[in-house]
């Protein structure tokens, strides 16, 4: 044992630095500079140990450290101590140490797609590793879907069956190779293999379960496929028939379809963004112009005017698409309603009558991820799903925290979010709440979340809808843990997730647009003007509350919330009603309406929505997919001759047109936008479709931006906050903030605007008040 009083410099590294090759890198670089030391994982993150360094070394290591990182690193915080005295480690050269699992304080990382470098062995005759579809390295492959616990080692994950054979062994304890303590490292001799099968019988193994797949997708069937995340159905994106079949088969006749292409060669005229977005390690299902993705039929993505594309982001699909080499619908594998399936066996039983056979795999998955949906908008990044290849990255808040805050979202669109002093850990999408497999999905991943981050709440978050499921699962862990629950209204979490985002702490005046959400003295909402300054929410006014006739049928029924408008604005609506509702029982809604009888009131913008997509006739009767009216208007306003003219340009165009259109009016000290005045203006502007679902827009921004502006400088605020499902609406969100612009004006970027994104404001609110 050495006595003599000797030198250790510790360096304390956090973030992303775990299963992402971060410690070979640093063993590389201890080496080149001819540092002693050793580096090892922890529940903290990485720790890296230096025994009496040179200065100059030091100071290149700590450069090279920070400018040199994996692809998949990320370091968030360094704290550098020295220590000094007898008994302490001797080192004779620089080492890496094993794992210890202590208190966790460190990141888990996302999936990853596919790298270059394994790309290249995939499709290497000479290689080992030639078309085997669970190819990885410590630069991509499957992290976040695999883990069980922390720290993130091969025994805590669904690895831990497939023991290494000699060849992977000696990859995996060599510092110098790519594989270094890659955990899912494996080769066709010891790691997982795929087959095919039918709904009784196994077809084929390895490489022949590929060829007959590519046979079987040429013919016009439907496979269901295990990836990384969950199972999709997968079928040839050009056979329309095809394409038919499985809209049919899974009750989903108008929603969009993502597809998968080989390459960006079956695209065209992509923005830099996009191609990079596309091509990410996350690999995410980016929304494109139907113009950029030529030769894809019209059934893909009916009535709109953008499809969701992705890249392979895993060495199955790459086989697949190579070979097919034509793009391919790749859709959730879900019965209607309920989410995706994870293993082989749920496949067989559940999806029997959507596949037609099951390629399937033995890596277990054990969390689920669905593709993230994300496009390049105007104003940048937009993220409609977060998932796969983003879950379960953290978020720094600018915030003063000390508590453990467990928030649970809403019942659409549902995550939660776990926030630990300002570090915010956002779920991946869970879904609808509705569905009682999506139920227990919540609560498994609530159970596992806290187990592999060793959360335990101090305080539960929930929205102050009391009939929501997530309400009632956040109350009832409170009572079970015996902690306090806050209830926070739907749309002020709306805007405290941008603000969060943003870490924006100032009074700011928010919009919130969205389709339902319980407000102040049970008054439902969906089109709001708040004053939000910390601690403080203040109802300012927005859209005027309007019937909802027969309640939740009024969401998937667009004639009822035209009925309810026209009713309450329109003089003569009977003479209006008799015309546009004559297949339908007006007469007896409307006394409903009269009796307030199952008609609740809502100031609702995803409904005005609906009752103008109505009114226009490009509503289906009965909506088969959340939103499907107002993403038929959008599109239908993207082919106004107005598009792309600026809300200047349009003034300066139709004066009176949009004078007419800019109407407020106050009321019980709050302001409203005058819909009376909107309807008449409205429907007496004589034109094409096109350009009158713009002048809605056109309308609707407007109204919402003088709105703004009034209360931003009665109030003294000079940011203005846009939130809500409804702000997912590019045009309007680029109206209003051209009709904003001596304001600073937020959006969403990284989370969604809509319910995706509740759960980090709902966190962040609660914070604010501890």
């Amino acid at each position: 044992m050495n006595t003599e009083k000797q030198s250790v410099i510790e360096l304390r590294i956090k973030g992303k630095v775990q299963g992402v090759g971060f410690r070979p890198f640093v063993w590389l670089l201890a080496n080149q500079y001819g540092l002693k030391g050793d580096v090892n994982n922890d529940g903290q993150g990485v720790l890296i140990r230096f025994i009496e360094p040179d200065c100059a070394s030091l100071q290149q290591f700590l450069r090279d450290l920070q400018n040199k990182l994996p692809p998949l690193a990320q370091i968030t915080e360094i704290q550098e101590t020295t220590k000094i005295g007898e008994n302490l480690p001797h080192f004779s050269d620089f080492t890496i140490r094993e794992s210890e699992n202590n208190a966790v304080d460190t990141q888990i990382v996302p999936d990853a797609a596919t790298c270059p470098a394994c790309l290249k062995e995939l499709f290497a005759p000479r290689n080992r590793r030639f078309h085997y579809p669970f190819t990885n390295c410590t630069h991509c492959g499957p992290r976040f879907t695999i883990i069980k616990s922390i720290p993130y080692d091969r025994p805590n994950t669904s690895m831990a069956n497939f023991p290494f054979c000699p060849e992977c062994e000696r990859e995996y304890k060599n510092p110098a190779d790519r594989r270094f303590h890659a955990q899912p490292n494996a080769c066709p001799v010891c790691g997982p293999h795929i087959w095919l099968q039918n709904q009784h019988t196994k077809i084929a193994d390895h490489e022949a379960a590929l060829i007959q797949t590519l046979h079987l997708l040429n013919e016009g069937k439907i496979i269901a496929i295990k990836g990384i995340g969950g199972f999709h159905l997968a079928c040839d994106a050009t056979n329309r028939q095809t394409v038919q079949l499985l809209r049919s088969r899974k009750r989903r006749p108008t929603k969009p379809l993502a597809i998968m292409v080989p390459d960006l060669q079956f695209l065209t005229a992509l923005s830099r963004a996009e191609t990079k977005l596309l091509t990410s390690s996350a690999a995410p299902i980016v929304l494109l112009s139907k113009h950029k993705v030529p030769a894809v039929d019209e059934l893909i993505a009916p009535h709109l005017n953008e499809i969701g594309v992705m890249l392979p982001s895993n060495p199955l699909q790459h086989l697949l698409l190579k070979a097919i080499n034509k793009p391919l619908v790749m859709t959730s594998a879900n019965p209607s309603g309920q989410p995706p399936v994870l293993d082989n066996e749920s496949a067989v039983k559940f999806l029997q009558n959507l596949a037609d056979f099951y390629l399937c795999h033995n890596r277990d998955i054990l969390q689920r991820a669905d593709d993230s949906l994300v496009r390049i908008a105007f104003d940048g990044l937009e993220t409609l799903r977060r998932a796969r290849g983003y879950v379960p990255d953290e978020i720094s808040l600018n915030i003063s925290n000390n508590k453990n805050i467990l928030a649970l979202g809403s019942d659409l669109k549902n995550t939660f979010c776990l926030l630990k002093r300002n570090k915010a850990v956002v779920s991946q999408h869970i879904g609808d709440t509705a569905d009682e497999k999506v139920r227990s999905q919540l609560e498994e991943n609530l159970a596992l979340f806290q187990h592999i981050y060793q959360f335990k709440a101090d305080l539960i978050a929930v929205d102050s809808h009391t009939g929501y499921f997530s309400s009632a699962t956040g109350r009832q862990i409170a009572q079970c843990q015996q902690i306090p629950v806050m209830e926070i209204l739907h749309h002020h979490a709306h805007i405290r997730a941008v603000m969060a985002e943003h870490n924006c702490n100032e009074k700011v005046i928010g919009i919130a647009l969205d389709g339902i959400g319980m407000g102040e003295n049970q008054q439902l909402w969906g089109g709001e003007c708040l004053l939000i300054n910390r601690t403080e929410v203040k109802h300012l006014g927005g859209l005027p509350a309007v019937a909802l006739p027969g309640g939740d049928l009024a969401a998937t029924q667009p004639w009822r919330n035209w009925l309810a408008h026209i009713h309450q604005f329109v003089e003569n609506w009977q003479e209006l009603a008799a015309k546009s509702c004559e297949k339908y029982n007006w007469q007896s809604l409307s006394r409903a309406i009269e009796q307030k009888i199952n008609c609740p009131t809502i100031s609702s913008a995803g409904r005005l929505f609906d009752a103008v997509a109505y009114s226009l006739n490009i509503a289906p009767e009965n909506l088969s997919w959340e939103g499907e009216a107002a993403c038929r208007l959008e599109a239908l306003a993207g082919q106004s001759q107005f598009t792309e003219k600026s809300a200047v340009k349009i003034r300066q165009i139709l004066p009176e047109f949009a004078d007419e259109l800019i109407w407020t009016n106050d009321k019980n000290n709050k302001t409203f936008l005058n819909l009376a005045k909107f309807w008449q203006s409205w429907r007496n502007y004589k034109a094409q479709k096109a350009d009158k679902a713009f002048a809605f827009h056109l309308a609707l921004a407007a109204g919402f931006a003088e709105l703004a502006r009034q209360q931003a400088n009665k109030y003294q605020c000079r940011t203005i906050v846009l939130s809500g499902g409804v702000m997912h609406n590019r045009l309007l969100r680029r109206l209003l903030k051209e009709n904003l612009q001596e304001f600073n004006v937020l959006s969403a970027h990284q989370f969604p605007m809509g319910d995706g994104g509740l759960s980090l404001g709902q966190a962040a609110i609660a914070a604010d008040f501890t």
